[in-house]
């Protein structure tokens, strides 16, 4: 492999900083108009439920409750709660949609199932996350016949996308227009063979140059 001289490679980069220059600005232009005109706005909506007791919850329910809590994120997904919701909501989507849009997890490791929605409908992210959390609600009671979850926080509508910040995705974009630049002016350097000094003919013939010839091209006589 040719060995590559980094004062040189330096000076071309240097020599090329405008191309440089217009392939950033042009990766943050394609990219701010993706995001602004192109890129579908999604918004997340969730509610939370909370595993607890109308009695006395001794230590006992705190820890079956914990154990419990994958079972529960799964009952929150399943064809049982998701149908009803889709049909309580008239929604044009299949059980595997419903079920892409959904996610469960728990707060900081605690008794309160966190269930989340996404989708392009502020209104409808809303809308499923609080039925699907009702549905859930009542299927425990037929399935475990116990009444140890309840909603905690109803789901609200979120006023703004959460797939779509303009400031990050331009500096993202500009690193990325930045990279892209270094990375095509150095395959230009690498497999460009033209010889631009004598510097560079003594390196490749490994022989001292003993004269040169004036360019007189440019009006020189």
């Amino acid at each position: 492999m040719e060995e590559i001289d980094l004062k040189e490679l330096f000076e071309f980069f240097m020599s090329k900083i405008g191309l440089l220059i217009v392939i950033t600005v042009c990766v943050c232009l394609l990219g701010s108009i993706y995001g602004l005109f192109l890129q579908t706005p999604m918004y997340s909506s969730y509610t939370t439920v909370v595993l607890s007791s109308e009695t006395t919850i001794t230590q006992t329910d705190v820890t079956l409750n914990k154990n419990l809590v994958n079972t529960y994120a799964e009952i929150v997904k399943s064809r049982r709660v998701l149908d009803q919701v889709i049909d309580e909501l008239l929604l044009d989507s299949s059980y595997e949609q419903m079920v892409g849009k959904i996610s469960v997890s728990t707060v900081n490791n605690t008794e309160i199932i966190k269930i989340t929605v996404n989708d392009k409908n502020p209104n409808k992210a809303k809308n499923i996350a609080n039925s699907t959390a009702n549905y859930f609600t009542k299927e425990i009671v037929e399935l475990y016949d116990m009444n140890n979850v309840n909603v905690l926080d109803e789901a609200i509508i979120s006023e703004k996308p959460y797939n779509i910040n303009i400031i990050k995705q331009l500096v993202l974009y500009f690193a990325i227009g930045f990279i892209l630049g270094i990375g095509i002016l150095f395959i230009i350097y690498y497999f460009d063979r033209t010889i631009k000094s004598i510097e560079q003919v003594e390196q490749k013939i490994k022989l001292p140059i003993l004269g040169g010839v004036q360019d007189n091209s440019r009006g020189g006589k």
